[in-house]
């Protein structure tokens, strides 16, 4: 799995750097208005709001754009959309599984460009829960190592029930059950521990290894669904070797 982990890591920090940066900005603001609609303005009894909030500002998202965006989620200023959370199934490339989590004022639209997408890029829509049962949910809060070794962040977490610590290269990630997601991120903040983003994911139970080759189809269709602005996340079940890795970034 660390594989795709690894490479959504470094496409993260790619993002924020290129022209997809506006994109990410919208898909983080709307993150926080959604949060603060279904827990309520307040960062400290929201914990889904504090954590989406925590990722904006990592990702340098305006601090100004943080607050409206909490503030029209929680009611406290007009404007919010209706944001409805839609979950659509696929397989691209090589029998990659996709879940498609789609965040949307507009049904239609979205289910036009995940098709489109799909189709164009050598994938198609699956049935509901043809491909949802290789995925399970998890907390996962990704560490910068900043001088950290494995074994710092394993004692930080290990007993707010952490349950594996991946090494991604230039950071760590720190996999619990959904549940546990808010105990192991407070563990690293009393430890001292800097994290760039916590929060609710969905990781796969098998994983489908890809070569150069098909790796390169299963990313270049993962782009085009992202590119949509209706798409928030897409999970998918590839491992990607850290040689094929290296050859695609070169």
């Amino acid at each position: 799995m660390s594989g795709h982990s690894k490479w959504a890591t470094t496409k993260h920090k790619k993002a924020a750097l290129d022209a997809k940066r506006g994109k990410l900005f919208a898909k983080l603001i709307k993150n926080i208005e959604v949060a603060a609609r279904t827990g309520g303005p307040d960062p400290d009894g929201n914990p889904t709001l504090y954590d989406a909030i925590q990722k904006a500002r990592k990702n340098s998202v305006p601090l100004d754009n943080i607050e409206r965006a909490r503030k029209r989620g929680g009611g406290l200023e007009a404007g919010g959309a209706d944001w409805q959370t839609i979950w659509y199934e696929g397989y691209g490339p090589n029998g990659v599984a996709l879940l498609i989590e789609c965040l949307t004022d507009n049904r239609n639209r979205a289910a036009s460009e995940v098709r489109v997408a799909l189709t164009r890029n050598g994938g198609s829509l699956a049935d509901p829960g043809s491909v949802s049962y290789m995925f399970n949910r998890k907390g996962v809060v990704i560490v910068p190592k900043n001088g950290l070794t494995e074994d710092d962040v394993l004692a930080a977490v290990l007993d707010a029930g952490a349950e594996e610590v991946n090494d991604l290269g230039d950071s760590f990630e720190v996999v619990s059950e959904a549940g546990d997601l808010v105990p192991v991120r407070k563990a690293l903040q009393e430890a001292g521990i800097d994290y760039d983003s916590a929060e609710s994911s969905f990781l796969p139970s098998i994983s489908v290894p890809l070569d150069e080759e098909a790796a390169k189809k299963v990313f270049r269709l993962i782009d085009a669904l992202e590119d949509s602005d209706d798409v928030q996340n897409v999970y998918a079940n590839f491992d990607v070797s850290d040689e094929v890795m290296e050859k695609i970034e070169a």
